[in-house]
Formats: C-alpha cells, structure tokens, sequence
C-alpha cells in the first residue's frame, strides 16, 4: 500500500529540511545519511511531516523535543503516531536529550530497531 500524503504540506517539508534542529542535522550528517538503508528527511506521510523516512521499511524516526511532554504535546503525539501506522509505516521516537546526552547508543539503539524490522521483512 502507497503511503499518501497532503500535498500542502510538502513546501512545509522543505522548509523544515533547510531549518533542521541541532539534533536533526547531527542524527542524518553523523548516523543516517550513510546508512545501509536509505532515509529520507521531512517526510510528508498522510497529514504529517515525520522528520526521516524509509520508503523500503516503511519506517519513521520522530525526534521528540520538550514540546512534546506535556499533557497536551504526549495526546498529539499518540494520535499522530496512529494516523502514521494506519498508513503501514512504523514509528521510532527519540528526544533530543537522548542525541544531546547519549549519541553512540541512540545510534547503536536505531540500528537494532532497523534491522529487527528489516528482519521482519524477509
């Protein structure tokens, strides 16, 4: 199944590519962009902007600042993670504290979690 997406939303995508936060540009210059499997950045998928996508696994990775802890930030956050897995695609969050405090194992954590469900895949 074909991912779909709002087509409004993809001028929103590439502006967020050209201001990417610290933590986004350090997690696709130092992590994803090379990776074996390929990543795409600001994703448009359904009425979202998830911030890295694989076409081929049908993966998200959300990185969650403070906005997102509050009451209100966690509810979105649950409701648009279902949206994004109605669309068949998985969803990985981690915060910028984690890339902040714990670079090596926030990689060696995504690694595991990508080749599980490349696994999965087979």
């Amino acid at each position: 199944m074909p991912i779909t997406y709002n087509g409004r939303n993809i001028i929103l995508a590439k502006n967020l590519r050209k201001n990417a936060t610290k933590q986004e540009k350090h997690l696709w210059y130092d992590f994803l962009k090379n990776y074996e499997i390929k990543f795409q950045r600001q994703k448009a998928i359904g009425e979202y902007i998830v911030d890295f996508y694989s076409p081929s696994l049908k993966i998200a990775i959300e990185i969650d600042g403070r906005q997102h802890y509050s009451k209100e930030g966690l509810e979105n956050d649950r409701i648009r993670t279902e949206e994004i897995n109605k669309q068949g695609v998985q969803v990985i969050r981690i915060t910028n504290t984690q890339i902040d405090k714990d670079f090596t194992w926030i990689c060696e954590f995504l690694d595991k979690e990508i080749q599980k469900i490349k696994n999965n895949h087979k």
